[in-house]
């Protein structure tokens, strides 16, 4: 199991590595896809100081060693489930990680159970939907919980693409299930694009979505089909 035991300092940041230039980062990442295990430390070592930063926002929350030690889990776990390919910024989305971990564990702890639950109803919105205090946090609403969730599985879904379709079935299916964060296309307005008929797009996408099923029951993958 990973140790941040050697990165272990002062909570005010002061003692972390600075964070690296967007191309090391991107070298390191890339590294660490080909197994490479001093990439691993390295990330965790230069993101340390995000850790912190995300923690202040719970000082007297909990102790905080114990939601720092938390934070970093959260941490390594953006790491391994980032995909620099993707173009978003890692800080952001470790950011997200860190702190969908702290609130999972505020959540659960003895410590929350004990005060005011972060999930605990507090009143409704105008249409009469329940608003729990961690809504209040966020000013847009923001479900970090959820936002996190669906980056994971977005990134995993990326991965199976990768592993299993043509750069044509790659595209069709990116259109239809609109992956590239665009809008979503039918199967005529693909058929336009790739000037093919409307029922080779049909085909295509079906023939693609078995390959994809396929290879997720291969890989214990089933909770994304």
């Amino acid at each position: 199991m990973f140790s941040f035991a050697c990165y272990a300092v002062d909570a005010t940041g002061g003692g972390f590595a600075m964070p690296l230039s967007k191309e090391k980062e991107k070298a390191y990442f890339e590294a660490l896809e080909k197994g490479d295990k001093r990439a691993l430390e390295v990330l965790v070592k230069h993101n340390m100081r995000l850790v912190v930063h995300v923690v202040k926002r719970y000082q007297g929350v909990a102790d905080n060693d114990e939601i720092i030690s938390i934070g970093s889990m959260g941490l390594l776990k953006a790491i391994h489930s980032y995909n620099v390919h993707r173009g978003t910024q890692f800080s952001t989305y470790a950011a997200k990680c860190i702190e969908n971990e702290i609130l999972m564990y505020l959540r659960w702890s003895k410590h929350d159970r004990q005060n005011v639950s972060l999930y605990a109803p507090v009143g409704v919105d105008k249409e009469g939907n329940e608003v729990t205090f961690i809504d209040t946090l966020y000013h847009e609403g923001e479900d970090i919980g959820k936002s996190v969730e669906e980056a994971e599985i977005k990134s995993i879904v990326y991965r199976v693409l990768d592993a299993t379709l043509t750069d044509r079935e790659k595209r069709i299916i990116i259109s239809r299930y609109g992956l590239s964060d665009e809008p979503v296309l039918s199967q005529r307005e693909i058929a336009e694009k790739e000037n093919i008929s409307r029922s080779y797009i049909s085909r295509i996408e079906k023939k693609a979505l078995g390959k994809m099923r396929a290879y997720c029951e291969e890989n214990g993958l089933t909770d994304l089909f």
